[in-house]
């Protein structure tokens, strides 16, 4: 258990990670997310076009354990989505403080470790199209948390609490859980033994998995580059590869220590750091092979969804927290000044990407603060003012324009949309079956910008659509309650 100093500090590094990193509740996969959330709550929302959410929302626990605490504690939802994703931080932070002690005697190693974890929270992994953890809470950030839990108690050889800790991340993110659970069994098995696995058997779960790829589910995958390792860029590569050579080079370092040590609280410190970082560098190993097998044929391609090299969440939170402990030992000791040129210039360099990465919204978007970001303020007026059951068309490209910020429709407006480019095409390629609506709903909606009145009717017929929403100056004939300066709410006629 935490002591009150520890407590403190804790807190103190999660407040640091929100400054940092800010926190944008309705963003990116947000979307998804919180639109089930909503829908928990509030049956009546979204009776139309909710297959680009639901199908998320029924594998997951999440929706029903966010919506419960609004139930219980009668608060708004997005002051439980901010103390959630608070929480969620803190507790990573917890976990990784328990980690370090595996394998850091020296508390300077150890806080450098979760420091270091709390500045790089959005620093982006390899090209998975991942942060190790959001600016919003999301499954994977609470995943994230008993993941690492679960890495502890099975150095601790509590593999009963261990088992506890994958279930709860299976329940908020099953997809997340099985890479923690790989790892664990993995680092159980290079604990003891090392049996050969037969090639069958590694790829069993495939054969249930795998289906032929359609013509649809082609045109779904040709920009969702990251779920392909040979489409990655060069320096996706790099962070992808760099981190095992220093993870081989820190079992390295451990055993010879753990050598020098014989048999005190060190050697066995040392041989905790030694098992982790191996592990890590086989299941990399592993997951490289893998992703290759189901990039390069064709026939696989519906199989790249599974995405192997989503394994490296797991390895950069371990290696951001050894790295963290080396530096420490090696370069900033007891040095304040040290302490300060190094983790300053980190901190400033990535919140200076997350305000860049969102100009039109604020750093931190408190719970019941007035929206700076216009497109922001459209979409609150459309939840307050138009019926539960309006159908919306929006340019394929909105989450992509000027000033959007990649705010997500569906979880501000609580209104149901047509599909976008963006976030139903990363929908789709996870869930094929709905590659053919996708498509459908987007080529519907090709050349968005040279709409006109008959083009909205025919969305009207064919898909239901009464509301538009149009980027300024939009279209003079129409009638439009709401606008602002980027854009107009419109009735379709």
């Amino acid at each position: 258990m935490l002591n009150l100093k520890q407590f403190v500090l804790l807190l103190l590094l999660t407040l640091a990670a929100l400054f940092i990193h800010g926190y944008h509740p309705a963003i990116e996969d947000s979307e998804i997310y919180l639109s089930g959330i909503e829908k928990a709550l509030h049956p009546e929302l979204f009776p139309l076009r909710t297959e680009f959410f639901a199908s998320h929302a029924h594998l997951s626990l999440y929706a029903q354990l966010i919506a419960g605490s609004v139930r219980v504690t009668h608060l708004p939802l997005s002051m439980l989505l901010f103390a959630w994703h608070l929480l969620s931080l803190f507790l990573l932070f917890w976990a990784s403080w328990d980690l370090t002690g595996k394998v850091f005697d020296d508390e300077k190693c150890r806080w450098a470790g979760v420091a270091l974890l709390a500045a790089t929270l959005t620093l982006s992994i390899g090209g998975t199209g991942l942060y190790v953890m959001d600016e919003y809470l999301n499954p994977r950030n609470l995943s994230a948390f008993s993941s690492v839990f679960a890495i502890v108690r099975v150095l601790d050889r509590k593999y009963l609490q261990a088992i506890l800790f994958l279930l709860f991340t299976a329940a908020m993110h099953p997809f997340m859980a099985c890479f923690a659970a790989a790892y664990c069994v993995l680092l159980t098995w290079m604990d003891r033994v090392t049996p050969s696995v037969p090639a069958s058997l590694a790829l069993s779960p495939l054969n249930f998995l795998y289906k032929p790829p359609s013509a649809a589910y082609e045109q779904v995958t040709s920009k969702h580059y990251f779920h392909y390792v040979q489409r990655w860029h060069w320096y996706e590569l790099l962070g992808g590869i760099a981190p095992f050579a220093f993870l081989w080079w820190f079992s390295e370092i451990a055993q010879r220590r753990q050598m020098a040590a014989g048999s005190s609280g060190e050697a066995s410190r040392m041989r905790n750091l030694s098992i982790m970082c191996r592990t890590l560098v086989f299941y990399g190993i592993a997951s490289f092979c893998a992703a290759l097998v189901l990039d390069l044929p064709r026939a696989f391609e519906t199989l790249a969804r599974l995405q192997p090299m989503r394994m490296l969440f797991v390895t950069y939170i371990l290696f951001i927290l050894f790295s963290g402990g080396f530096i420490a030992e090696y370069f900033l000791k007891k040095s304040v000044w040290r302490w300060l040129l190094f983790f300053v210039p980190i901190s400033a360099a990535l919140a200076y990407s997350q305000v860049a990465l969102f100009p039109a919204s604020r750093h931190i978007e408190w719970p019941g603060e007035q929206p700076k970001n216009q497109w922001v303020q459209a979409f609150l007026w459309i939840r307050d003012n138009t019926p539960n059951n309006a159908v919306f068309a929006l340019d394929p490209n909105f989450a992509e324009l000027p000033g959007e910020d990649e705010n997500g429709f569906r979880a501000i407006a609580e209104r149901s949309r047509m599909a976008n480019y963006a976030k139903d095409r990363g929908v789709a390629t996870m869930f094929p079956q709905l590659a053919g609506e996708w498509l459908a709903q987007t080529n519907a909606l090709a050349g968005w910008k040279t709409f006109d009145i008959p083009d909205f009717q025919r969305l009207n017929r064919v898909y239901g659509v009464d509301w538009v929403v149009l980027q300024q100056p939009g279209i003079a004939s129409l009638d439009c309650p709401y606008q602002n300066h980027a854009v107009r709410v419109c009735r379709v006629p």
